[in-house]
């Protein structure tokens, strides 16, 4: 059964759409207040609009994850936090579209992958980490909950997008590493390692995403797990098996099966 009523005060960045913005709307209710953040100031509203319609108290915040100063002045700024999701996060499919898939990749495309990932996500947990310390703990002795939106790409290594496996890996690595010293504090820590969900991030891949799943779903099976105390939320389960799986493989043996597709994706879209 789930427990909305440990989830009262709720902050979320990446709120303006993909999995933000489901999270957002699977946890408006009534007596519910949320925190969110965003680049996009319409889209923003109009997810604060219909959270609002289901009953939750909504203040909205127009901003980069990548400024440090303003997000640690936005996290203190809230008061008591519930619950906080860093969702927000870019790939290849949303940062550089005329050269998607280009090797190596850019400078500029590696630069602004990891600085949204890692920085963005540094950005909204250690602030929340420090607001949560001062808090006192509920009925669980919980002081506070804490997820960031890893991805099933974390856990391989892959020359189609090698920015994104490695800002999705740290991500996922400093959430369950943090997680066993922050618990005794009574702050829970999770990472979110999913597959492909259906969001406007995805819907810019031009290539095959088994598994791929509704944004909804996808809110509910990270809800479910925060209030679980999962350090690590997995879904689905089978393609996080095969991504373990496929990381034991020999690097250069992976290469030989995937680079001659991918080369010959690349001449392809050069020539059209």
């Amino acid at each position: 059964m789930m427990r909305y009523t440990e989830l009262n005060s709720i902050l979320i960045t990446g709120a303006s759409s993909g999995i933000g913005r489901a999270v957002a709307l699977y946890l408006a209710a009534p007596r519910v207040r949320l925190y969110l953040g965003g680049r996009n100031q319409n889209a923003l509203m109009q997810v604060a609009d219909e959270c609002i319609r289901r009953g939750a108290v909504v203040e909205t915040k127009t901003l980069d994850v990548c400024d440090q100063q303003e997000m640690e002045e936005w996290v203190y700024s809230v008061g008591q936090l519930d619950f906080v999701l860093a969702s927000a996060g870019v790939s290849i499919g949303t940062t550089d579209q005329s050269a998607e898939h280009n090797l190596p990749e850019s400078a500029y495309r590696v630069r602004q992958i990891m600085q949204t990932n890692i920085d963005g996500v540094l950005n909204t947990v250690l602030p929340a980490i420090e607001v949560m310390k001062q808090q006192n703990r509920n009925g669980e002795n919980i002081r506070g909950r804490i997820a960031a939106i890893a991805s099933v790409a974390g856990l391989v290594n892959s020359a189609w997008a090698p920015s994104y496996c490695a800002s999705k890996a740290a991500v996922d690595r400093f959430m369950v590493s943090s997680g066993g010293g922050l618990e005794r504090l009574g702050i829970y820590l999770s990472s979110i390692c999913c597959g492909f969900i259906r969001t406007p991030m995805t819907a810019k891949h031009k290539f095959v995403m088994p598994g791929l799943m509704s944004s909804d779903k996808a809110a509910k099976l990270i809800v479910q797990g925060v209030l679980d105390n999962k350090r690590r939320v997995i879904f689905p389960v089978w393609m996080i098996i095969l991504a373990r799986v496929i990381d034991l493989l020999p690097v250069r043996l992976l290469e030989r099966l995937y680079l001659p597709y991918l080369q010959k994706k690349i001449i392809k879209n050069d020539k059209s």
